[in-house]
């Protein structure tokens, strides 16, 4: 590391030295996240209604990126993204294995909103917060330019991964998917459902996602695991 800081000082940067830059710098952004107190401090609407506790894995070597919505209750407890049964069906759709899933070398696993944002009257998980994509998402995703496949979960990571790509709905734009992938340059991306039990009877009325979508996924990841 005194090597890369003496080349460095010089004007020149090999990619080594680039390597362990970005990975020292995305290693400080993700521990100030951790510490994020702004949807209690300075929130956008009522508060966070419990302490938070921001959940994300992001890396410096994984090709692929989970972007997903938000922590829910057993997340919030375990303090590891996915450890519920959404994780489970999430790893069946992907074809990997909770080892492979929690490799930070194989992949990263970012959040819309890194903490559980509470629920509603009728016991559903509210929307993301809107604090924290703003503050956060554009600054760790300057950090992990090695990514080159996005899985975005649900319509809050597909506005902001897929911009005007993303359909008005998020069945539209999962059924869209093949040109979704065919126009994205680059940084390939692919849109999921949440894969939350509540979305068993989605998944019945739409079969050609198990068909079509998920065997195409799987091939992806394993090209990249590989």
């Amino acid at each position: 590391m005194q090597q890369c800081v003496a080349l460095v000082s010089d004007g020149f940067e090999p990619a080594e030295c680039r390597g362990l830059r970005m990975t020292a710098e995305l290693e400080s952004l993700a521990a100030t996240v951790r510490s994020c107190r702004i949807c209690v401090d300075n929130p956008i609407g009522r508060p966070l209604p419990h302490e938070p506790r921001p959940v994300l894995r992001p890396s410096s070597n994984a090709r692929i990126l989970i972007a997903s919505q938000a922590p829910g209750t057993k997340v919030h407890l375990s303090g590891m993204p996915f450890t519920d049964a959404s994780g489970d069906r999430l790893r069946d759709w992907l074809g990997v294995t909770s080892e492979e899933f929690y490799d930070t070398e194989k992949f990263a696993i970012v959040p819309m909103g890194f903490c559980f944002p509470g629920q509603d009257a009728k016991g559903s998980d509210l929307p993301p917060r809107r604090e924290c994509a703003p503050a956060w998402r554009a600054p760790l995703m300057g950090l992990m330019p090695q990514i080159d496949l996005v899985l975005t979960i649900g319509i809050y990571a597909q506005s902001w991964h897929m911009g005007a790509a993303r359909r008005p709905s998020l069945t539209e734009t999962v059924r869209d998917w093949r040109s979704i992938w065919e126009k994205s340059a680059g940084q390939k991306v692919l849109p999921l459902p949440h894969p939350s039990w509540r979305n068993t009877g989605w998944l019945k009325r739409n079969p050609w996602f198990e068909m079509d979508l998920l065997p195409f996924l799987r091939s992806e990841i394993r090209y990249r695991l590989g």
